[in-house]
């Protein structure tokens, strides 16, 4: 499957557009408007770069928390460091590993929810930030045929942009 997005500036050109696109034959089903009035970007499944970036760090921290934990305790153990002579030997390594398992949900949260947050929406945020200014877009879903025929189409009709993607 492969898609082609274009960024029209207000809703009458992407009206004609969508028209213009019904005319020459394309199945409806494969078209859709995103815009005030139409679909949200969340309804078509633009990934909301927060909501990934929220999955990341969970995803991380799953594994992060115990290894950070059992870092700490080991760490405390073959150090053998009395950091804290209220707690006794025992009580020191078990506070090593909690702050070993501190470290590892700040690691989570940092690098996973940082690393999700600045490159894991690709081109989702660009397109969810011109919906935003009150642009719209037309998305073309179909074979490779479809979409040279709806890309010569869209021209046109002169978009802010337009860019194909293709899921292989």
């Amino acid at each position: 499957m492969s898609y082609v997005v274009a960024v029209l500036s207000d809703r009458i050109q992407a009206e004609a557009a969508y028209s213009e696109l019904e005319k020459e034959g394309l199945p409806m089903d494969c078209i859709s408007i995103l815009g005030k009035g139409y679909k949200s970007a969340d309804e078509f499944g633009l990934i909301d770069p927060k909501e990934r970036a929220g999955r990341l760090a969970k995803l991380m921290s799953f594994w992060l928390v115990p290894f950070g934990f059992a870092a700490g305790f080991t760490f405390s153990l073959i150090t053998d460091l009395n950091t804290f002579a209220w707690a006794g030997e025992i009580g020191n390594h078990i506070i090593g590993g909690l702050l070993g398992a501190a470290s590892g949900a700040m690691g989570s949260f940092f690098v996973g929810g940082g690393v999700g947050l600045t490159s894991g929406s690709g081109d989702a945020l660009p397109y969810r930030n011109r919906l935003s200014l009150g642009k719209y877009l037309i998305i073309v879903q179909g074979n490779e045929v479809q979409n040279l025929k709806a890309s010569g189409i869209l021209r046109r009709f002169k978009p802010e942009n337009i860019q194909g993607y293709s899921d292989y």
